[in-house]
């Protein structure tokens, strides 16, 4: 049974003998899921084929049906989101996964602090801070004053984040001091195998710097709980944790001193703290670089379990960081393959465009957040780019008006221990479609006639879609949606994929939710102009 354990913590996804045909998609050049009975296969390119057991539940077509329309149905994208999620620990390593895709079909890299040079029919993107995104796609008819069809998600979730001063030492234990970032269920963080990811910034024998992201494969850190016997009330008063002095990770024993070899190794400041030398030698042998070379950390702690599906029909998916990580992929993929040829934009008059943010869970207000003008500003420089730097104002503002956004984050599914907890009407449920975000309070940016455009898209292509309203004595979150929505003046809908445990350490959600929001964000890019322009409220 050990032997069993550790081969299946080192080879998450488990291996199955498959009765499979693996065709390719009509859009795509990726590979499709095609069943014979109850398993499927996936390809991620330029990475090993993995086998995965999927729900016959499914809606996957069988070998016999081979016209476009089935074998489009049939396509899955469930397998790269769980890929996607375990390469995303945080959100520096999302963006710079998303990149990656990005280059690999074919997409232009931009630089914000360089001219751009562009055409219609280009696919371009840049990064900012190396946790936000975007990117878009130029329609080949595409002409100025046309407007951008957007989907914006964000890059990061709650989590615990090393505070600068991170060693901390009691009762001979090394211990790792953190910060809150978001509203957590903190709770749910105790218990935990932990570790390290994020970024740092190494300094080069010739004097200069470079940003390197790390991320530690192994259980590194942990926050126990206190043993019943000594907190006997606690499942009667409830897990009361104090953030400050209780949530303080364990990172090893405390050694008598820091050995001579470790001293060598060290500058004079490492030197006089053994502790953060211990951390600074696990980072250096990741990275393969000296410790004294790294100057600068900015680390997440991660939990270590992957990403994977759950359920007696493996429908639904377990994982970390789903909000909003599944909705910033399915807006990628959409996009990326939306465009996958020359002929997706031949008749394409407007710009298909993704933009994915940080910090949205702490209030968007900073450089790499919706609060900054990021997007817009992007819009405008492309909008003179493209026109020649021979349009004025009034360009960008009549590109605006034609623009329309779908802010996508995570929704909360009706509970089924919690049912009370949801205004009786709206109560979204997994595996039955994008959830349509409403509140009259604006918390979120959807109103009668954009959440109309965006249903009649999801109508034309049959697929389902569900309403929200958070209960009256109830408070309501917020998303990015109203902060874009009036930053200047974009028509938004407020949707997103319904889910349970929101903001735990460990969220769960469908599976066939991804496909429909995936399914429903590639139909947005194909065929909302032609409804938007048989609708106006203003004439």
């Amino acid at each position: 049974m050990a032997a069993m354990a550790r081969f299946q913590l080192l080879h998450p996804y488990p291996f199955i003998k498959p009765s499979i045909v693996l065709s390719k998609s009509p859009l795509s050049s990726t590979p499709i899921f095609t069943l014979n009975a109850n398993y499927c296969n996936y390809h991620i390119s330029g990475s090993t084929s993995r086998r995965r057991k999927l729900s016959t539940t499914s809606a996957v077509a069988s070998n016999s049906e081979s016209s476009s329309t089935n074998a489009e149905s049939s396509y899955s994208i469930v397998g790269d989101l769980l890929d996607y999620l375990n390469e995303s620990w945080t959100h520096f390593h999302a963006t710079a996964e998303a990149k990656r895709q990005l280059v690999t079909a074919g997409f232009h890299l931009l630089n914000e602090n360089e001219e751009w040079v562009m055409k219609p029919g280009g696919r371009y993107f840049f990064t900012r801070n190396m946790s936000s995104l975007v990117a878009f796609a130029i329609g080949e008819r595409y002409s100025i004053g046309n407007g951008f069809h957007v989907i914006a998600a964000h890059t990061d979730s709650p989590c615990l984040k090393l505070k600068p001063k991170f060693s901390s030492s009691k009762s001979g234990y090394l211990m790792v001091n953190v910060q809150t970032y978001g509203s957590g269920l903190w709770h749910t963080w105790f218990d935990r195998d932990l570790s390290l990811a994020g970024r740092v910034i190494l300094r080069a024998d010739d004097g200069s710097f470079s940003h390197k992201l790390v991320k530690i494969n192994r259980p590194l850190l942990r926050v126990p709980t206190l043993a019943i016997h000594l907190n006997r009330t606690v499942n009667t008063d409830g897990f009361k944790p104090n953030l400050e002095t209780h949530l303080i990770p364990l990172l090893a024993t405390e050694p008598e001193k820091a050995s001579s070899e470790l001293n060598d190794k060290m500058n004079a400041s490492y030197s006089k703290d053994p502790h953060r030398q211990l951390l600074m030698e696990i980072l250096s042998d990741e990275l393969g670089c000296k410790a004294e070379n790294i100057v600068s950390v900015e680390l997440n702690v991660c939990d270590t379990q992957p990403s994977c599906l759950g359920g007696a029909n493996n429908e639904f998916i377990f994982s970390g960081r789903l909000d909003n990580l599944a909705s910033s992929f399915c807006a990628l993929r959409a996009l990326v393959d939306s465009c996958a040829s020359a002929e997706d934009l031949a008749n394409e008059h407007t710009i298909r465009m993704i933009a994915l943010f940080d910090n949205e869970e702490v209030g968007s207000d900073s450089y790499q957040g919706a609060g900054a003008p990021t997007m817009f500003e992007a819009m405008r420089r492309i909008i003179a780019c493209l026109g020649h730097q021979s349009v004025g104002e009034c360009a960008f503002a009549r590109a605006i008006r034609h623009s329309f956004l779908v802010s996508a984050d995570m929704a909360h599914g009706v509970h089924p221990n919690f049912m009370d907890k949801h205004e009786e009407n709206h109560r979204p449920l997994l595996q039955k479609g994008l959830v349509i975000k409403h509140n009259a309070n604006q918390r979120y940016a959807t109103s009668g006639v954009t959440a109309f455009l965006f249903k009649e898209v999801a109508k034309i292509h049959n697929l389902p879609t569900q309403e929200f309203v958070v209960r009256n004595d109830m408070g309501c979150g917020s998303t990015i949606g109203p902060i874009l929505a009036s930053g200047v003046g974009i028509r938004t809908v407020d949707c997103g994929i319904a889910q349970l445990s929101m903001h735990s350490v460990r969220e769960i959600c469908g599976k066939e939710d991804v496909d429909i929001a995936y399914k429903h964000f590639k139909a947005f890019y194909k065929t909302f102009s032609s409804i938007d322009k048989n609708l106006d409220v203003d004439c």
